[in-house]
This record gives C-alpha cells, structure tokens and sequence, in this order.
C-alpha cells in the first residue's frame, strides 16, 4: 500500500491518495481484462495489459497505460505462458498481477512463480489454491467439515484399462446411475461426461480423460452422481490475511447448455432468508478451512427437494461477479485489489455481508457469446460488422467488443454480459427484455435469440429452474422459420415500397417517410437483423 502526492496521468497534483498498488499487470484479455483496467484506473493504479498477436489493437490494451505483447495467438502460447507473464509484469515495474478468470487463476503454480518474483499474486494464496484446485481435495475438506457432497468417489479414478475398468465399474455401481465423470483439475464444463448406463462408463471415462489432459494438463477423473433435476446455485466468497470470510449472497447459475453457464441472477430465487443463511455458512465453512484470502465462490447443487449439495470452490473471481456487485453495492474487483495488499475486509464489504441473507434488489446477467443457438450454441467465428449495446436504467454491459473486431476460434467466444438491477425479479426481468430488443449486432450469429426466448418462456418466468431446462425445452426450429417468415414479408414490402415510388433515379428512399412509419417495419427489421437465423 503506499501514500503518496500523486503524479499520474489521470490524477490531480498535489493531490494525497492512499492505493493499494502504484502498478498492476493484467494477465488476461477481453472484456475481463477491460473490467480490471477500469477498476485500476478508479483506484489511481497504472494497469498493464498483455496481448497475443491476436489482440493487438483491442480495446483492453488501448484502454491500459501500458501494453505487453506475450506470444502467438494460441493460447498455449500466450495467455498460458506463465514465464512470459511474469517477465513482463517484472520488466514494467508491476508490483502485482491480477489473473481475472479462467487460463492461469487458478494455477497453484503461477501464483508461485509470482511471489518467487516478487510480485503480488491477486488471488488465494498458492496453497489454497492448490488445495482447491484439486476437486476431489475439496471434497474431502468438505467432508471431514461435515458439508452435505454429491455422493461420488474422492480418489481419481486409474487409467481405463482393461484391468482398471472392473474397478470403476465397481465404483460407479456404487455411486449410482445416472453419473457424471468430471475433471479433478477443471471445470467450466470441460472434462465432465454423463453416463446413463454401465455400458457407455469406459468410453465417457477415456474421453473426459483426454479433454481434461487437453484442457488443464491433468488426466485425472473422478465419478459423481447426477442429480436429476437440480438447481446451480453458488456463493460469493471474499476472505482477507487477518483471517475473516463472508458471504455476499448467492446466485443461481442453472441455466446452462454442455455444463456451462448461460444466464446468471441474484438472489437464488424463491429461497427464504432461514435458507439463506443456510447455505452461506456451509460456504463459509469450507473456506475458512482452507484459508481463504481474497475472492472465491463455493458451488452447490440444490435438489428438486430442496436439499444443498457442495460441489467445488472456485478461487478466483468469477464470471457472473456483477450481478452480485449490483445486488451487494460493492465492487469485487477493488476489494480484491485492497485485500492483496494486506487491508482487512472493508466496512462496505461487512455491511453487505451482514444483509445478504436479506437482499432488497435483484440482478439478472445473460451472456451473449458468438454461438448459433439453433446448432447446439456452435462456435461461429466471424467479424462483428454491427454494435450496438444497450443503455439506461438499471443496465450495466460488461464487453470488449467493437465493430470491425474479428472473433477467431483461439479463445472463448463470449462477446458480453447484460446485467440489469431491480426492485424485484420481474422488474428485473421486464428490464433485460427492453434491454435485449435495443441490443444490435451484426456480422457473427450470437445467443441473443436464445435469451430473448427464455425471457418469455413460463418456466424460467415462475422461477421452475433446473440445470436441465435447456436440453429439455428449447426447440430453435419454431422460431427460425418465423423469422424467415418475417424476413422474407420485409423483403417483399421493401420491394414493392421501391417500385411504387415516384423518386428519381437520383433520390433515395427516406426512412423516415411512408416505408420508415409503416406499423412496426423499422423495429421488425432490426430485430431480424440482430436474430440473424439463417
């Protein structure tokens, strides 16, 4: 922490600041990336980005103060670089690194690699980190805290060999079809299979194997059971070095597609305040056995019946982190920053805690990503030829993107978060409608058509969540030939507008005029620019 007469760039002279850092290197990209630039810059800290050849010119290294190229555009040649991260926090004077979320942030060892350079990790400290990180350690922390676990195994399972495979048969009658095979060492979906009978347990186990080796550099899988019809519901963790953790309420995550997260809110709804407070000393009680210093979030199955199962903690910060900031009125990120400089939890941070079993507004967050929500949320890279994101009351966009931005194929394809804040759930869900139909894009399919269809399905409305809504009841077929319907209408009204026109040949047709005022054509054509159903 220091105290000085400031003399940045963006501060005033004369001007007596207290910071947590003078500089802090961003090992990450995006819209993430961006986020810790603003939040540095609130803080009067000199923010440092990093960048692949594939982000040179993007909008979080032209935000930073000063930018560091790191590799390639693979990510395994960059952004997973840890020596060259750290090479570059030591070489531009960084006092600390903030990871964000995914590539090294939960890497025991780059945590290490940082303190062995001297530099402030933001983040658990590496032994917490390594505790965590490994799954099945956390459930057995849990465990012996007497913390309800999805019943499953707590040792990796062998090789899937032939000798091997009785074994995990046995282990697998054990724990109970159906099952999940999930990665010791991951999460985010990958390195996670269903098995619905003995016979696809093999192949499952050797493919969620190789997807986690691939993914994490760890083979090691372990069983759990699958509970049918469960809730996701997490809570926000933050701890500091002089020994205090808190909650800051819950979010539930369940709607998902291939276990990974689509739509995010705060509070969970439809549990009381007794319920509650439940659930956030269970999370509370796994992270003080670890130790727990900074941001983290504890997951949890909730069964149809209303039961709480831990799953794992996720010690960094986390994606959905802003529904929790507008629900709570703090800022994660600036606390992260103050905690690893050594400040006890802020007076904020308490008060919030305090109340969270009670909250007073509510958050809801979709994130748009380039995917085709009609071919199993596919990837679709492309150049973003239109964007426009949406603004007014209540209404926070987390993003990087930018018209022109190519989205490649090298890195996940989440374009941004809408988040929006309310009295009340369906205050909050009417907002992020009208949010959503002001959202334009153009150039890449995104999941856009997805949410606006959710917000009017019935179940996801009375709150009927379940981590299985969307491979029960979304069906894309009705809605894309609807749209091609109304495209090929707009088409035909454009055209025929065009030919009764008396404009000469040098005259455009004015949008504003008879075509522009036509009942609902400008707004029809807008949407179905933005949907983009093939």
């Amino acid at each position: 922490m220091s105290l000085r007469k400031d003399t940045s760039p963006h501060g005033h002279p004369g001007k007596v600041t207290v910071r947590p850092f003078r500089s802090v290197l961003i090992a990450n990209r995006g819209e993430i990336a961006l986020r810790l630039v603003r939040a540095c810059r609130e803080l009067d800290v000199r923010s440092i980005a990093v960048f692949s050849d594939a982000d040179v010119g993007a909008r979080h290294v032209r935000a930073a103060d000063a930018a560091v190229r790191i590799g390639p555009a693979p990510a395994a040649e960059s952004y997973l670089r840890a020596d060259r991260i750290v090479e570059a926090a030591v070489a531009s004077g960084a006092d600390a690194i903030h990871p964000g979320y995914g590539f090294l942030s939960e890497q025991a060892s780059f945590a290490e690699a940082c303190a062995a350079a001297g530099l402030i990790f933001v983040g658990p400290a590496p032994e917490t980190l390594a505790s965590l990180g490994d799954k099945l350690a956390a459930r057995r922390a849990a465990r012996a805290q007497g913390v309800p676990i999805v019943p499953g195994t707590f040792e990796p399972l062998p090789a899937a060999t032939p000798v091997s495979l009785d074994t995990i048969q046995v282990e697998a009658e054990s724990v109970g079809f159906p099952l999940l095979v999930k990665a010791a060492a991951g999460g985010g979906g990958r390195g996670m299979r269903r098995v619905d009978e003995p016979g696809e347990l093999a192949m499952a186990v050797a493919a969620a194997a190789r997807e986690a080796e691939g993914a994490f550099g760890d083979s090691s899988v372990y069983l759990e059971r699958y509970v049918e019809g469960a809730r996701h519901v997490e809570v926000q963790l933050l701890g500091d070095a002089h020994g205090a953790v808190v909650a800051l309420g819950e979010r539930d995550c369940s709607i998902q597609r291939r276990h990974q997260k689509l739509v995010e809110e705060a509070p969970a709804p439809g549990l009381s305040p007794d319920r509650r407070r439940e659930l956030h000393t269970l999370a509370v009680q796994v992270a003080r056995t670890v130790g727990l210093s900074n941001a983290a979030t504890a997951e949890f199955l909730m069964s149809a019946q209303g039961e709480f199962f831990f799953l794992e903690v996720n010690a960094r910060l986390q994606v959905e982190h802003g529904v929790t900031e507008l629900v709570a009125g703090v800022d994660l990120v600036h606390e992260q920053l103050w905690v690893a400089a050594g400040r006890p939890l802020s007076a904020s941070v308490l008060a919030a805690a305090a109340t969270a079993a009670e909250p007073e507004r509510h958050a809801i967050e979709v994130r748009v990503s380039a995917e085709d929500p009609a071919r199993a949320f596919a990837p679709v890279p492309g150049r973003v030829t239109r964007w426009r994101e949406p603004a007014g009351p209540g209404v926070r966009v987390d993003s990087a993107a930018e018209e022109g931005m190519l989205v490649g194929s090298h890195y996940d394809p989440l374009l941004a978060k809408v988040m929006v804040v309310a009295e009340d759930r369906l205050a909050a869900l009417s907002r992020l409608r009208r949010a959503l139909v002001e959202f334009e894009t153009g150039g890449v399919q995104t999941t856009l058509p997805f949410h606006r269809w959710l917000l009017d399905h019935p179940a996801f409305i009375d709150a009927h969540l379940r981590t299985d809504l969307v491979d029960r009841d979304w069906d894309p077929r009705p809605l894309r030939e609807a749209a091609a319907r109304r495209a090929a209408e707009l088409v035909a009204r454009y055209v025929g507008a065009a030919k009764n026109s008396s404009a000469s040949r040098n005259e455009r047709l004015d949008p504003a005029g008879p075509l522009g005022t036509d009942s609902g054509w400008t707004q029809a054509a807008r949407r179905e620019a933005t949907e983009r159903w093939p």
